[in-house]
């Protein structure tokens, strides 16, 4: 997708995966502050040990624990989790609506890892979404379930989000019905992965109102356990293409400094 950007706007640049054993990470983040290479993106499994070797950390980065974009203002490293915002655009070209939603309505996040926690950053600081329910396997541990909310609660308010976490286990709920969006942030369902069956189970579809949306990270197969439930009720919803195609599209106008040509971005990762 970035190669089709570069062409689409008749630039020279190219993107090229570059293996990096863990020893090699801070030369390669070098590479960066020297000017060597426009910028950075980081997949796994340096995501999380990246952040220590910027020099400033956006406020996403700070609540998800993990970057995958770093930009050079002057020698300096910034680090950027661009599946935030990316998230939040793919959520308002669902549902318009939620941006005059400000601190309103509550949402519903399915997973604790990388994934559902740029979830809950998307929600919380771009969508103001007053509260955030959080599914999880790992919660019906009750302290491990705690400990996850406080910190979480503890990141959002430094960020200035008055938005508040609550956790759950994995199951359907009566107030699932309050939910204007639900976000499945986990690899269930994902070619090669658990079937998806369990978190599809977990929401009280039929609770849910017409208006209410719905997004699966997961982009193949493209339709998931999740999708069809959602599909089901009626409800708007995307799987995770188009926050792919909008993170990548981000990190271009961070490293370059001009807007992305998002649609042929799109495009040239459509059927992947």
């Amino acid at each position: 997708m970035h190669a089709a950007a570069y062409q689409a706007l008749n630039m020279p640049h190219t993107f090229e995966a570059i293996r990096t054993p863990h020893e090699e990470l801070a030369a390669r983040v070098d590479d960066l502050r020297n000017g060597l290479v426009f910028g950075l993106c980081v997949t796994v499994p340096h995501k999380t040990a990246v952040v220590a070797l910027a020099d400033e950390l956006s406020p996403s980065v700070a609540i998800i624990g993990a970057a995958n974009t770093l930009v050079r203002v002057e020698r300096r490293i910034v680090a950027h989790n661009t599946d935030s915002p990316a998230l939040a655009l793919e959520l308002l070209a669902l549902a318009p609506e939620l941006r005059a939603r400000s601190y309103g309505g509550a949402a519903i996040v399915l997973g604790a890892g990388g994934a559902s926690r740029a979830a809950i950053a998307a929600l919380a600081l771009d969508l103001g979404v007053a509260r955030v329910v959080v599914k999880a396997r790992a919660f019906a541990d009750s302290l491990r379930a705690k400990a996850f909310a406080s910190s979480l609660q503890k990141a959002l308010a430094t960020a200035g989000s008055r938005t508040e976490i609550v956790t759950s286990d994995l199951r359907p709920s009566a107030s699932d019905a309050e939910a204007i969006a639900i976000v499945q942030g986990t690899s269930a369902g994902m070619t090669g992965a658990d079937s998806g069956d369990g978190v599809a189970a977990a929401i009280d579809w039929q609770s849910l109102s017409g208006d209410a949306c719905a997004i699966d990270v997961v982009y193949a197969p493209p339709v998931t356990p999740f999708l069809r439930a959602a599909s089901a009720r009626q409800l708007r919803c995307a799987n995770g293409l188009g926050m792919l195609a909008r993170q990548g599209a981000l990190a271009f106008q961070l490293w370059l400094g001009r807007e992305a040509p998002f649609e042929a971005m799109r495009a040239a990762i459509d059927g992947i």
